[in-house]
């Protein structure tokens, strides 16, 4: 098992992989707000938002308040792209990073 390197750096892969989850769910939700009106009851629509709402709240002490909400996602998602390339310098300044 110390073989694979997805078991042997986790500590990189699942904070990476749960920052990349938020990051893409953002982009989804920017994506059907074009499609789906605000309040929607649409199941896939209140997941992303349930998902990404505790996301955006982190984000919005730092972002402007000019900011409007939907850009705010894009914003958030810049952020999280932001925290995973922070997090793969600081392990592979450490040199805790997984080899390439």
């Amino acid at each position: 098992m110390a073989d694979n390197p997805i078991f042997a750096y986790w500590y990189y892969h699942l904070p990476n992989f749960v920052l990349a989850a938020l990051m893409y769910t953002l982009l989804g939700r920017f994506i059907l707000t074009f499609f789906v009106p605000p309040g929607s009851t649409n199941y896939i629509y209140r997941a992303f938002t349930r998902l990404t709402d505790p996301v955006l709240a982190v984000v919005r002490p730092v972002t402007p308040l000019a900011v409007p909400p939907l850009v705010l996602v894009v914003f958030a998602a810049v952020w999280l792209f932001v925290a995973r390339l922070v997090l793969l310098i600081v392990l592979h300044g450490a040199g805790w990073a997984p080899p390439v």
